[in-house]
């Protein structure tokens, strides 16, 4: 099975199944020197943990990593970073009634198309417990990031079905007003709106109650990103930010800056008007030019511009459904189904770290590739 792999410079590879002993991810092209502990990991590991809310799969998993190569006294050695998460609550048995019969929504018949054989207890290789690993990849990269350069990345919700958070600044959105609500609870959907995450989660728990699920949208933005990263041809940073978004189970779309506005946009609207800036204090990359405006979402011709970097990513609804749907069988055969399994009414809150690691990921990547080419 190809495509397990992702990146040049920091390459992660992942294996693992959704019903299998783990998944695990190993990393190659992380700097030596590099702080690094399981309680580091664990931070985002537990933003993505099932079973934290209400409103998410009550799946019972601890998702405590183990680190098995590449640290030695809490820094990272320069060698391959080995990273394993253990299944601790396979429930196979509410998936060997349906083991005949493919889900709509789901990757069940294009497995059977390409291998002609699969693992049906919950997705196996193509299930969203695989994203485990890539959020522990991902702490990694976020640490190399902001050690190198001050790079940071944070996502949130902006929409569940027809619920939008108010107009705020991305570049001013802060993790606190993301992770907990003003009177200090968790903020169990992560959106930076109080007002709109508690009609948020009315709906997704509305649809939890009536067996149903809902999709929504999700704002991924990096900020102290330097100008220069990124190449102008088949590797522009945006190709690369949408294919590991792409990569997500469940993401239907992504865009960046305006994205799908600019179509009603005329150039003389469209285009963000350069200036002078304050240098960057590190002096890294060309500073002291920037925009007025950040339209192109931080990037142009493929290449940083300085300016933060701002994507979304819409996600679809949860197709595993406990409330009946017609299906077939693998020989063809019409049939109903419903699924056992505990499933997401809502992807949103938990795919916000998940999506912020593969962005990180793909930052540290091509910071290393500047690095190596013009430093």
């Amino acid at each position: 099975m190809a495509g397990n792999s992702f990146g040049q410079l920091f390459r992660i590879t992942t294996a693992g199944e959704s019903h299998g002993p783990g998944n695990v991810v190993i990393i190659d092209g992380v700097p030596p020197g590099i702080a690094l502990s399981v309680d580091d990991l664990l931070v985002d590991m537990n933003r993505r943990r099932p079973g934290q809310s209400k409103i998410v799969t009550q799946r019972d998993e601890s998702d405590t990593p183990e680190i098995l190569s590449g640290v030695f006294d809490g820094r990272t050695t320069g060698t391959s970073l080995a990273i394993l998460v253990r299944n601790e609550d396979q429930r196979s048995r509410d998936y060997s009634e349906i083991k005949d019969k493919y889900r709509p929504g789901h990757a069940d018949f294009g497995f059977d198309a390409k291998y002609g054989f699969r693992d049906y207890r919950g997705g196996g290789r193509s299930s969203a417990r695989e994203t485990t690993v890539r959020v522990a990849a991902g702490v990694v990269a976020k640490k190399l990031i902001e050690q190198a350069f001050g790079g940071r990345v944070l996502a949130y919700v902006t929409q569940v079905g027809d619920v939008r958070m108010g107009p705020l600044d991305p570049a001013s959105i802060t993790m606190d007003q993301v992770e907990k609500l003003p009177n200090g609870e968790p903020n169990i959907v992560r959106c930076p709106d109080a007002d709109a995450a508690a009609r948020m989660v009315a709906l997704i728990d509305e649809m939890r109650l009536a067996g149903d699920s809902i999709g929504g949208v999700s704002e991924i933005v990096a900020t102290g990103i330097p100008a220069g990263l990124g190449e102008p041809v088949f590797d522009k940073i945006k190709a690369d930010l949408a294919k590991a978004l792409f990569s997500l189970p469940a993401v239907m779309g992504v865009e960046y800056g305006v994205g799908f506005g600019c179509a009603t946009l005329r150039g003389s609207q469209n285009n963000d008007i350069f200036s002078p800036t304050e240098p960057r204090p590190d002096g890294i990359g060309k500073s002291g030019i920037g925009t007025e405006s950040n339209r192109h979402g931080g990037m142009l011709g493929g290449i940083t511009s300085g300016q933060p970097i701002v994507l979304r990513a819409a996600i679809k609804p949860t197709s595993s459904l406990p409330t009946e749907q017609r299906t077939v069988t693998t020989t063809g055969e019409p049939t109903t189904i419903r699924t056992k399994g505990r499933h997401d009414p809502c992807l949103l809150p938990r795919f916000i770290p998940i999506a912020e690691a593969m962005v990180a990921i793909v930052i540290a990547d091509h910071w290393l590739r500047w690095k190596a080419q013009c430093r």
